[in-house]
């Protein structure tokens, strides 16, 4: 069986327009029902959403340290993202998922901003195992800054690639990628297919995210799929409602496959 890497948002699993810590257990449940059945290896990363961005925005931790002060704010973020982490896996243990944390801060190295380096043997051996490793965006150790965010759209690639996964599937609040933004452009139209031929077109369209975000958005996203698309690998961008459709081989929200 091959693996599948699955990036569940921030704006999923938190209200990411809040501007203290706020899970939202309703969407938890909803996620946790559609995989507690899928018997194929899966690697789960969240985003940070509410735990994360706002503090890192303002305290200015994700541009790098530049002064004492930001320690606490970068080791504050760290931990929120901890608590979230535990609820998240909690969640998915209670509905028979054994989902284990991975602080991936802990093993990964970041230069300017970029995931350099990230051991994942551990990782490797708990998916050979049959666990559930449960990795999550964090603020991160910087050669360069210091201090940079280590995003989950970063570690979904990577893992992906460094494991040899058949796919990504990102599970957002949106349906996929449209031609304009469709929370403000009724009009906006979903992109099925996006393949060789259009991928480069695409990027004019994505201006990032409506909340606080550290990460760059959709745009972001995007960017971070192709390079892992340009590699071989598949990438889906569904709503998170549909996840088990698009786990399921159903044609749901936007495909990316530069195969074509």
């Amino acid at each position: 069986m091959e693996l599948t890497v699955i990036k569940i948002g921030g704006s999923v699993v938190t209200d990411k327009k809040s501007d203290k810590p706020k899970v939202n257990s309703r969407n938890l449940q909803i996620i946790a029902n559609q995989l507690r059945y899928f018997e194929e290896p899966f690697i789960l990363i969240h985003g940070a959403g509410s735990y994360g961005h706002p503090l890192a925005k303002k305290s200015g931790i994700d541009k790098g340290i530049v002064k004492k002060e930001q320690l606490v704010a970068m080791a504050e973020t760290q931990r929120l993202q901890n608590v979230l982490n535990s609820i998240f896996c909690k969640t998915m243990i209670e509905k028979g998922i054994p989902a284990f944390p991975i602080q991936a801060s802990s093993q990964a190295i970041m230069e300017n901003g970029r995931l350099s380096e990230m051991d994942v043997r551990t990782i490797a051996g708990l998916v050979k195992m049959g666990i559930v490793p449960i990795c999550y965006g964090v603020p991160a150790y910087d050669k360069k800054m210091k201090c940079s965010i280590l995003s989950g759209d970063q570690i979904a690639p990577y893992l992906a690639k460094k494991l040899g996964a058949k796919r990504i599937i990102e599970a957002c609040d949106v349906e996929g990628i449209f031609t304009t933004n469709p929370k403000k452009d009724k009009a906006a139209e979903l992109i099925n297919n996006i393949n060789r031929e259009n991928y480069e077109k695409i990027v004019g369209n994505l201006n990032g995210s409506l909340a606080t975000d550290v990460t760059g958005g959709m745009k972001q996203k995007y960017l971070e799929l192709i390079e892992a698309a340009k590699t071989g690998i598949v990438c889906h961008i569904v709503h998170f409602k549909s996840l088990k459709e698009a786990l399921n081989g159903k044609p749901v929200g936007t495909t990316i496959d530069l195969n074509k």
